[in-house]
């Protein structure tokens, strides 16, 4: 399985990033995708998932600020990232596993999100 991640960049505070994920290969199709960050000198934290039925999770941090959603037919996961904020700027992973026992674990290389103030 390969997670394709795409959308990172630069952008000032204030601004909008859509972040776009993609799964090639075999997965259950009942799964949890996810975007987590890892800014310097930190751990990685989840941002957001979303399962294969909807249901979503956000970080306290982005709550109102940031949208996932899924294209099932597709196995893409997207992050829309609205009211960008300096302390938002990390390097970001997408995530597959299935609902349940964690019998897989996939992540995607990282893309960078810059936000300057």
């Amino acid at each position: 399985v390969q997670l394709q991640a795409s959308g990172g960049g630069l952008v000032q505070a204030g601004g909008s990033l859509r972040l776009a994920c993609a799964a090639s290969g075999s997965i259950s199709s009942r799964n949890v995708m996810g975007w987590y960050r890892q800014a310097p000198g930190k751990q990685r934290e989840l941002v957001a998932d979303i399962t294969s039925g909807g249901n979503r999770d956000y970080a306290d941090s982005v709550k109102g600020r940031f949208t996932i959603s899924r294209d099932n037919a597709k196995n893409t996961v997207y992050l829309q990232m609205n009211s960008l904020k300096p302390e938002d700027t990390a390097v970001y992973y997408c995530n597959v596993r299935p609902i349940g026992v964690r019998t897989y674990d996939y992540w995607g290389r990282g893309t960078l999100v810059t936000v300057s103030s």
